[in-house]
């Protein structure tokens, strides 16, 4: 996905902000399993998809705890360390070979000070990224593990032909077993 549209669904940008963003943007690849965010660390850089997958995870004793997946457009924003400076809690893997554009959130920050629109955009990022957020909190409360399945397969359906069935059953907050029976049922 071209880096234009994937700015340009956070918040429109003048073309002169736009071009002052795109230069300190630039192009990275990872190869599949690649651990991109580390828990525990603060994190100095922002990941827009351009090609690939990558899921959000906190690792537990038994199993990692998935909670997130990205995609083409997608952002992969810790939001600890882009609002706080503090240490995120999540780790962010690449499951399949990845294409990604890179900005250092300390670059970021010095164009807040310097350029109201690319300020506005970083605030339309935040609020887009914290509803997402509470998307999922509600979602993961209030729904039945068949729900949030279905509600997978409708919203994002190239998830369910791309992740493997255990991160797929771990981000449903169920097992292998239960996922199969779900599946099974639809």
């Amino acid at each position: 996905m071209n880096i234009d549209i994937i700015l340009d669904q956070i918040f429109k940008l003048p073309e002169h902000s736009k071009s002052v963003l795109k230069n300190l943007i630039s192009e990275v690849e990872f190869p599949k399993d690649s651990i991109i965010i580390k828990a525990g660390k603060v994190e100095r850089t922002i990941y827009f998809i351009k090609k690939g997958i990558v899921r959000a995870f906190v690792p537990q004793e038994n199993q990692d705890l998935t909670f997130w997946f990205g995609k083409e457009g997608d952002v992969v924003l810790p939001m600890k360390s882009y609002v706080d400076n503090h240490q995120n809690y999540e780790n962010i893997q690449v499951l399949e070979y990845c294409t990604l554009y890179q900005l250092k959130i300390d670059d970021l920050r010095q164009l807040f000070e310097t350029d109201i629109h690319i300020a506005n955009w970083g605030r339309k990022l935040a609020e887009k990224e914290l509803v997402k957020t509470e998307e999922l909190f509600i979602s993961r409360q209030f729904r039945t593990a068949s729900q949030r399945y279905e509600e997978l397969l409708t919203k994002q359906p190239e998830i369910i032909q791309r992740v493997q069935l255990g991160y797929i059953a771990s981000y449903l907050g169920i097992t292998q077993v239960s996922l199969s029976r779900i599946r099974s049922e639809i």
